[in-house]
């Protein structure tokens, strides 16, 4: 594409307005659409086009693309009333940014090729909505070779690093890696504060002691320092991480793979949400180590 595509895009809301305000400012086109008229309104006011319906987001579109909560909801925006689908032009390809299962992505991507002509790809994302503001999200990306060069230009605008991984499903399968190890370090980092303070240590000085060992990470750089100031500002990631590990675990299993410590991750994330702790920032799996 030589000039800026023009972006439908269906899902403005925690993830989804971040990157349609980035995508404004770089001067895309963007028309929006969310079934809460709150978003709309907010899409609108950042200088969004609204639109009435996911069909009418495909109207003057070349690119659609979905951020969305559930699998269910991306089915209906493209599949159901009103949905991408039935709109009268097609888009040239659909891009959800959506963590479904991998085997719906791809009977999804088939069902609107063959309703469309319409290509798809799947291009789930780890960074959270600073990340997606800022255009410096991870996006891990399956899809035709020729219709990921033609997307290119959109995710060197919303991506600090783009990684096409296969066919439509191989970007959901690195996704669900990707959750697997973040479910899983986030329990050793709530471990890792514990035991720094039992021991008497000064557990804030733990990042930059382990700085460019073999222990360092993101984690430790960015998580850890949260739990130690026990920063649980109310962002609603225990609930999207939660629903990231509950298909960690269908795909693992759908594999016969053994992931013993990622089953210990998901309980410690169901026992948080029991708690009704869905709202707060990741960090607050620190919370049940301190009951």
């Amino acid at each position: 594409m030589t000039s800026k595509a023009r972006i439908g895009y269906v899902g403005v809301g925690l993830m989804g307005m971040p990157m349609a305000r980035r995508l404004l400012s770089l001067g895309y086109a963007v028309r929006a659409y969310d079934i809460a008229p709150q978003c709309v309104a907010a899409a609108r006011a950042a200088g969004a086009l609204a639109a009435s319906s996911a069909a009418d987001v495909v109207q003057g579109s070349d690119l659609v693309l979905l951020n969305l909560p559930t699998p269910e909801a991306v089915e209906a925006a493209v599949f159901g009333d009103n949905g991408v689908a039935s709109a009268l032009r097609p888009p040239q390809i659909l891009i959800d940014f959506s963590t479904i299962k991998v085997n719906q992505c791809k009977a999804f991507a088939r069902r609107l090729r063959e309703m469309t002509g319409a290509g798809w790809i799947d291009a789930p994302v780890s960074g959270g909505p600073p990340a997606s503001g800022s255009g410096t999200l991870t996006v891990m990306a399956g899809g035709e070779s020729a219709e990921i060069q033609r997307a290119r230009p959109l995710f060197s605008d919303v991506a600090g690093r783009f990684t096409h991984m296969g066919p439509p499903g191989a970007g959901l399968a690195a996704k669900m890696l990707n959750q697997l190890i973040v479910g899983c370090g986030h329990a050793v980092m709530a471990e890792a504060v514990v035991l720094a303070e039992a021991a008497g240590i000064d557990p804030a000085r733990l990042p930059e002691c382990l700085a460019g060992g073999l222990a360092d990470s993101a984690l430790l750089q960015k998580l850890y320092p949260r739990m130690v100031q026990r920063d649980y500002a109310p962002q609603g990631y225990v609930r999207q991480l939660l629903k990231d590990l509950e298909m960690v675990n269908d795909f693992a299993g759908a594999l016969k793979a053994p992931t013993p410590m990622m089953g210990e991750a998901l309980s410690l994330y169901r026992m948080l949400a029991h708690l009704g702790h869905t709202e707060l920032d990741t960090a607050a799996l620190l919370k049940l180590y301190e009951r």
